[in-house]
């Protein structure tokens, strides 16, 4: 009897640290995913803040700096802007009939391995340079980013116009 404990007991033992195992693992996997998301979370993040200072100071070479080199600019009521040349050339048409004020906010990221999106909302004011009035201005916009060479770009982004709150 005394032959057929111990083996069993072993066994038992090395079930139980190998769950335990098993488990510590599973809980480092997931936690460095949750860090690892967190990170990518906050480059995204960072992304759309130098997106918004290119539109707020008017530079057409800064915005189109933050897209792929395929990538898809789609504003509202007007053609698409689509590789690097065609996204220069719609920023710089867009900046020479307006001069945008405006604050992001974000209400969704999700990353998924080496693409991403975003929700967001935008609201401020617009100058019209063809008649130097300034009204408000709200959208919701929709980026695609994409994980180029390491570092985040948009490849996709389309914005429509909502009522300004207020």
């Amino acid at each position: 009897m005394r032959n057929i404990l111990i083996p069993l007991f072993a066994i038992i033992l090395s079930t139980a640290f190998s769950q335990k195992s098993d488990q510590k693992l599973t809980l480092s996997t997931t936690k460095k995913t949750e860090i690892m998301q967190t990170e990518e979370n906050q480059k995204i993040r960072t992304l759309l803040d130098t997106y918004k200072k290119s539109l707020n100071t008017s530079d057409a070479k800064l915005a189109q700096s933050l897209y792929t080199e395929n990538g898809i600019f789609m504003p509202t009521e007007a053609p698409s802007g689509i590789g690097a040349e065609g996204i220069l050339k719609s920023y710089e048409f867009v900046f020479s009939q307006i001069q945008l004020n405006i604050e992001f906010y974000i209400d969704e990221i999700v990353v998924e391995r080496d693409m991403a999106y975003a929700v967001t909302h935008s609201e401020g004011t617009v100058k019209i340079h063809a008649n130097g009035m300034e009204v408000p201005e709200a959208n919701r916009e929709l980026f695609v980013f994409e994980k180029v060479n390491g570092e985040w770009k948009i490849a996709r982004y389309m914005f429509n116009k909502t009522a300004p709150k207020g």
